[in-house]
C-alpha cells in the first residue's frame, strides 16, 4: 500500500499569470497571480467562474518555479476560493519563505487563523447583493489585525447599508483597513464615492483598475 502521505503536496490551478495588481492597498504594483481552481461560493457577481473547474494539478514546487519566472516582488494567490484546497496554506509559507509580499484574497468562508502570519489576508465578506451573505465566517474578523484587509462588493444602496451596520457591530475601524468597491457594471463608482465622502468613511474606496485597462476577461 502507498503512503499517501509521502506524495508531495499539489493544487490545481487555473492560471498564474503577471499583471498590475486591480485591487487593495498595492494597487498598480506589478504582481504575479496564482489562481486556484474550486469555489463552494455561487455569487450573483463573480467574474471568474471560468475558475470553477478544470485547471492543471501543479506540485508545490512547480508553481514557485513558474512565480519566479515573472521576476516580481508580489504575488497574489486568488481563485475561485484558495482555501478550498487544503495545500494553499502550505504554498502561502513557501512562497513567503522564498522572499515575496504575499497576499491571500478568500470569499471570507473559510477559517484564515492558521494561516502564516507574514500573509496580507484580503477578506471579502458577502453582502446580501451577492447571494451568499449566509457563508460569511464572522468569526474570522476578530483575528485579523492591522496589516489584512476586509472587502465589501457593493452592488446598491441596500448593500451599503448593510455594510455600515457591520463595520458598526464589529467595529472593523479598528481591526484593519477597510475597501468598499462597487460591484463592476452594476453600481456606478462615482456613486458609492458620493455615498463615502457624504457619510465621511474611515475607507478606502477601490474599482478594479485590471478591468478598466483590459476589460472583463481571465488573465488580467
Amino acid at each position: 500500500m502507498t503512503d499517501s502521505s509521502a506524495q508531495p503536496a499539489r493544487l490545481r490551478i487555473t492560471e498564474i499569470f503577471f499583471s498590475l495588481q486591480g485591487e487593495t492597498r498595492t494597487v498598480g504594483l506589478p504582481t504575479v497571480f496564482v489562481r486556484l481552481t474550486g469555489c463552494p461560493l455561487r455569487c450573483g457577481y463573480c467574474d471568474t467562474a471560468y475558475a470553477f473547474s478544470g485547471g492543471e494539478w501543479m506540485s508545490l514546487a512547480t508553481i514557485s518555479e513558474r512565480v519566479a519566472l515573472h521576476g516580481a516582488h508580489y504575488v497574489t494567490v486568488t481563485g475561485g476560493e484558495p482555501l478550498a484546497q487544503k495545500a494553499c496554506p502550505a504554498l502561502l509559507t513557501r512562497l513567503c519563505d522564498a522572499g515575496y509580499e504575499v497576499s491571500l484574497e478568500t470569499g471570507g468562508a473559510m477559517d484564515v487563523s492558521q494561516l502564516d502570519p507574514r500573509v496580507v489576508r484580503v477578506v471579502d465578506i458577502k453582502t446580501p447583493g451577492s447571494g451568499e451573505v449566509s457563508k460569511n465566517r464572522y468569526s474570522n474578523l476578530a483575528r485579523l489585525t492591522q496589516k489584512d484587509q476586509i472587502k465589501f462588493v457593493i452592488c446598491d444602496a441596500a448593500d451599503y447599508q448593510w455594510s455600515l451596520a457591520i463595520m458598526a457591530e464589529y467595529q472593523l475601524e479598528q481591526q484593519c483597513e477597510i475597501l468598499f468597491s462597487p460591484s463592476y457594471e452594476q453600481l456606478p463608482a462615482a456613486q458609492l464615492a458620493e455615498w463615502i465622502l457624504r457619510d465621511r468613511l474611515a475607507v478606502r474606496m477601490q474599482v478594479q483598475l485590471h478591468k478598466y485597462l483590459w476589460g472583463d476577461r481571465p488573465g488580467v
